[in-house]
């Protein structure tokens, strides 16, 4: 079992930066994927962007040249840099992971775009 606590999550004005940081415990293996997903009330969850072990990124449209997903594995840690926030940004971001073919979740921390 992993287990997935995000934090960083807070209000902020539109065009402002904010990190969300999620920390990954438990039995991790060394090839997994890491993700910020997010849900804003009365849409879908999205993704925002993933990284693998190896680096490697992908990232939603609408997010594409604002967001920065980076990891630290010696952390077990995943973090996504935000700037030029919009307030169509704001929504409950979660943290995944996808561990030996097994998606875990964190609980997600909200992200409010507001002047």
């Amino acid at each position: 079992q992993v287990q997935l606590v995000e934090s960083g999550g807070g209000l902020v004005q539109p065009g402002g930066s904010l990190r969300l940081s999620c920390a990954a415990s438990g039995r991790i293996s060394t090839s997994n994927i890491m993700a910020w997903h997010r849900q804003a009330p009365g849409k879908e969850r999205e993704l925002v962007a993933s990284i693998s072990s190896l680096g490697t990124t992908n990232y939603g449209t609408s997010v594409k040249g604002r967001f920065t997903i980076s990891r630290d594995n010696t952390k077990n840690t995943v973090y996504l840099q935000m700037n030029s926030l919009k307030p169509e940004d704001t929504a409950v971001y979660y943290c995944r992971q996808t561990n030996n073919g097994v998606l875990y979740w964190g609980k997600g921390t909200l992200v409010t775009v507001s002047s």
